[in-house]
């Protein structure tokens, strides 16, 4: 292990632990049972990596996170109960994080200061969650989501690909509070839900819409619809918004924007006649027609 792992001061290593070439741990560091860092892994000053968590190759975790989490189960007998995380290559983990065992994350993950990530989560490939964002249990994002700062994702959301979510959105999920039951946002491909806006339980918003900054979102938003307002109603198509500077439509704006998306530097068109037909209709639906 000395080739491999340069380890800090007064940290606390538990059994069956693997790691990788050029792994950092840095001082006051605890790492726990069946704990695997790929090569490359960087761990900060005052961490806790518990029971089970796997790190892919080339990620970073910032100071003070606790990764793997124990959930409500160990608080009830104070014994550790087998809950696996799994972290893909390329995490980038800044300062503060909590993420809780049981879930899977993707590759290229980037978590801001302080986010929290609960229990049976399912996050895709590049999907970043901005500082103090909590991401409740048993949810499902798909690939290059974007979630701002402070976003809250209420247990049961489902968020698809390619989705960008701005800062103090709330995605609610108890329609007669207080109760037991769950009924979890869905936000489907290339939606784009604005600052301050509150989505109410249940709610299904369609691909390539557009909910307005402080906007309650209170009944379904078919595709391509602008919805703003309190309640939120619907004021046009996307499609008639104008670039304020070319005067030339802006939505969907797949076809104006790339950075840090899959179609980068060869546009969206060329992107997707690369997938299958099954991956075209899950991300437009039965509409997959280009720029219509």
């Amino acid at each position: 292990m000395e080739n491999q792992i340069k380890l800090g001061k007064n940290c606390i290593i538990g059994e069956n632990f693997k790691c990788g070439e050029n792994v950092v741990i840095g001082n006051n560091c605890i790492i726990e049972d069946n704990v695997v860092l790929g090569d490359n892994v960087y761990i900060d000053n005052n961490c806790i990596i518990r029971n089970d968590v796997s790190v892919g190759g080339d990620s970073a975790i910032g100071a003070n996170c606790i990764i793997g989490e124990y959930q409500m189960d160990f608080y009830r007998d104070h014994l550790y109960h087998k809950h696996e995380l799994f972290i893909g290559k390329n995490a980038i983990i800044r300062s503060g994080c909590i993420l809780y065992g049981g879930s899977r994350i993707g590759e290229h993950f980037q978590a801001g200061h302080n986010v929290t990530v609960r229990e049976n989560a399912l996050i895709g490939d590049h999907v970043s969650a901005g500082t103090l964002t909590d991401i409740q249990g048993h949810c499902r994002i798909g690939n290059y989501v974007r979630m701002h700062s402070s976003v809250h994702v209420g247990t049961s959301s489902v968020i698809d690909d390619c989705c960008w979510i701005y800062p103090y959105v709330v995605f609610t999920n108890d329609p007669t509070p207080p109760s037991d039951t769950e009924r979890g946002v869905h936000v489907h491909a290339f939606a784009v839900v604005a600052t301050s806006s509150v989505v109410l339980p249940g709610i299904e918003i369609q691909s390539d819409s557009l909910i307005g900054a402080g906007t309650v979102v209170n009944r379904n938003v078919d595709k391509y619809q602008l919805v703003v307002g309190n309640p939120g109603k619907v004021k046009g198509d996307i499609r008639q918004i104008k670039n304020r500077e070319t005067g030339e439509p802006y939505y969907p704006w797949r076809y104006h924007f790339d950075r840090n998306m899959p179609w980068k530097d060869y546009g969206f068109d060329n992107w997707f006649s690369t997938l299958d037909n099954e991956m075209k209709a899950m991300l437009l639906g039965a509409d997959i027609k280009q720029n219509t």
